[in-house]
């Protein structure tokens, strides 16, 4: 038996080599995440201010989060070719340039057309960072701490969008100009940028060898046995539960985005509360977000039944929504439903994840969860102008009929691939080979 086996997991240093340099690289990745969804919100926080000043309407703003995510979501694609080839630290450092000239375009920006620009930039910003993080993650982190690391990757993600209507609403009212709000963004981008240039020795691939810490090193152990039947990389496209799934993610996405670029102006014209108060109630929903996406972990782990874990979730920040956009309650009390809401759709999450693993065949997990999750950005892009609309013409409860209407979907997307999952016992003993 090795000696270093026997040791206790909370030893000291010595006996784990490679602690710090895990936590450092995780540290830097989440904080590479973060900032890329801080930038999903670069003009969302701005949109009652633009309507105010420029005269654009709630579908037209949405427009601008629909160019973000077409851009970032074909973007995604190619940038893992570009990640494959030149390595993940220079297309992150290139990320937060194009996030410092998003926000810098915006700054400046005097029309439609500006903002259009940066909205395109800061898609092109926010494209290579799950090839890139999750890239920069398998090289560098112990295979151990992996589950850590993801658990943080996703966490931070949250964080960023809590933290992104917030830091604009308050600079702009601090100021007394949105545009220096943008400013201080900009300065963001390019202090992370400094922090990822200065400790590029922890995101950059170690030398290969079986003694470095964290680096997977047994190519041959993972390739195909030369005796393995050739199917076509793209035969899961025909699998019924691929595209639920998919369906799953769009709904499910299409509240998120109501909620992330509308729900301020919606409860500015219920509850006719300042700019700071409507930011802290989204604010409110993301951080109440991450803390259900921890405990949601418990709950996949105490209730195997993810399809049930989903809906009665999801179901429950339905309700709070449509509660919370009655206008039946004060101000203060929608505030709190909204979060709780939130806290619905964070719980959900783990149950998720796990329902698509549990979903996708043998042999093809990465190019299942790669389709699936592109179900975010196609929701992102579809429902922003939608909901803009409804906002425009529908007023301000329309808005939470459908973003709660959204979930129900999604509700039924998960019922639905849950009632095709077999039964781990009852699965053929051949389909994980």
């Amino acid at each position: 038996m090795n000696p270093a086996s026997t040791a206790p997991s909370g030893s000291a240093a010595p006996s784990d080599p490679g602690r710090f340099q895990d936590a450092e690289t995780i540290g830097l990745v989440g904080l590479a995440h973060g900032t890329s969804h801080f930038f999903h919100l670069l003009l969302p926080p701005l949109f009652p201010m633009l309507a105010a000043d420029y005269g654009f309407s709630y579908a037209e703003l949405g427009l601008l989060v629909t160019v973000f995510f077409v851009i970032s979501g074909v973007g995604q694609a190619l940038a893992g070719f570009l990640v494959d080839r030149v390595g993940a630290w220079p297309v992150l450092m290139g990320a937060m340039a194009s996030f410092a000239l998003a926000a810098l375009a915006a700054a400046g920006a005097q029309g439609y057309g500006g903002f259009m620009l940066a909205a395109a930039l800061a898609g092109v910003g926010n494209a290579p960072f799950h090839p890139a993080d999750f890239s920069i993650l398998n090289q560098r982190v112990s295979p151990t701490r992996l589950g850590h690391a993801f658990s943080v990757h996703g966490i931070s993600g949250n964080l960023g969008w809590a933290a992104a209507p917030l830091v604009i609403a308050g600079v702009a009212a601090a100021t007394g100009s949105w545009r220096w709000s943008m400013v201080a963004c900009g300065l963001w981008a390019v202090l992370v940028a400094a922090l990822l240039w200065w400790r590029s020795a922890a995101l950059k691939p170690p030398l290969s060898g079986p003694g470095v810490p964290g680096v997977q090193t047994a190519p041959a152990a993972v390739a195909k046995p030369p005796s393995a039947p050739s199917v076509s990389a793209l035969a899961f496209l025909r699998l019924p539960s691929v595209w639920v799934c998919f369906s799953f993610f769009f709904w499910s996405t299409c509240s998120l985005a109501a909620v992330q670029s509308f729900l301020g102006p919606a409860l500015g014209r219920l509850y006719s509360e300042p700019l700071t108060w409507l930011a802290l109630m989204i604010t409110g929903y993301m951080v109440a977000s991450a803390v259900g996406m921890v405990l949601g972990g418990f709950v996949v782990k105490s209730s195997p039944r993810l399809e049930r874990n989903i809906a009665l979730a999801l179901s429950a920040s339905a309700a709070m929504l449509l509660v919370a956009g009655s206008g039946w309650l004060p101000a203060v009390l929608s505030g709190l439903l909204v979060a709780m809401a939130g806290l619905g759709s964070g719980l959900a999450g783990p149950s998720r994840d796990m329902l698509i693993r549990k979903a996708a065949p043998a042999g093809a997990t990465g190019r299942v969860y790669g389709t699936v999750y592109s179900g975010l950005d196609v929701g992102f892009a579809v429902s922003a102008p939608v909901f803009g609309w409804l906002l425009d013409h529908g007023g301000a409860s329309s808005l939470f009929v459908g973003a709660a209407s959204a979930l129900l979907l999604g509700v039924a997307s998960a019922a639905w691939v849950g009632r095709g999952l077999q039964p781990p016992s009852a699965a053929a003993p051949g389909a994980a080979q």
